[in-house]
């Protein structure tokens, strides 16, 4: 499978990421990627980006280096309610959302609250993708979170960083072949992601691509692979408003 795009790219805007979306753009380009975008995280992360950065994407050019710039965020959960750190109705004016938990804005409780919480912010329909489940820190019913993406129209991101050992989120691969091969039954998209806080890091998936590969995942479940069928896809669950 060719991957031509990488949708989970942060930038100096999210306070803890080091380059600029002209150097990510650069970089993807260089390596043969269609498309990429900008998620940077959401104002409730410590340093993170402020709300006026993401009211302010519209200025940005659509292509940069050749490349197609998407825009979004990655929100926080915060919380245990499902509730996000941006507003709804600037959520979807953005070309796709991800959602994803993370210890500095939600603490983590038990997997029942982690499951029940993961399930209401999929169940608004500008929540585009589920961010790194699979976190050591949140435990989860992956089944029901899998058939909650599957009733609700959520792509499931496999997480790059989430599969590597240096990463805090890294709890091996076991969990994240359980939501493939869930995936895979449950007929639900699936979306390989960087998550590159540098710009040479922008397009690295080899760990998530090989996992998903492994697992049999056919290609038309693959959004990487066509960024057409990506948007759409948004659109569809977006649709359902």
């Amino acid at each position: 499978m060719k991957y031509i795009l990488d949708v989970h790219c942060h930038t100096v805007a999210s306070g803890h990421a080091f380059s600029t979306i002209n150097e990510n753009a650069a970089h993807a380009a260089s390596i043969g990627l269609t498309h990429i975008a900008m998620a940077d995280h959401g104002p409730a992360m410590p340093g993170g980006t402020h709300l006026y950065t993401f009211t302010n994407q519209w200025i940005l050019p659509d292509y940069i280096h050749g490349v197609r710039v998407l825009k979004g965020a990655e929100v926080n959960i915060i919380g245990h309610d499902g509730n996000l750190d941006l507003p709804d109705n600037l959520l979807h004016k953005m070309d796709f959302v991800i959602a994803s938990l993370h210890r500095g804005t939600c603490p983590p409780s038990d997997k029942d609250t982690h499951t029940r919480t993961l399930i209401k912010a999929m169940e608004n329909t500008a929540v585009s993708i589920l961010g790194h489940p699979g976190d050591i820190h949140f435990d989860i019913d992956i089944q029901a979170v899998v058939a909650a993406a599957a009733r609700t129209g959520t792509i499931i991101e496999i997480n790059n960083q989430t599969l590597n050992p240096q990463s805090v989120r890294y709890n091996g691969d076991a969990v994240q072949r359980q939501i493939l091969t869930l995936c895979k039954e449950y007929k639900v998209p699936v979306l390989a992601s960087s998550d590159a806080h540098f710009c040479t890091l922008v397009g690295k998936m080899d760990k998530a691509k090989a996992l998903i590969e492994a697992t049999g995942m056919p290609e038309s479940q693959v959004l990487n692979t066509n960024a057409d069928l990506f948007l759409k896809t948004v659109q569809m669950k977006r649709g359902s408003r």
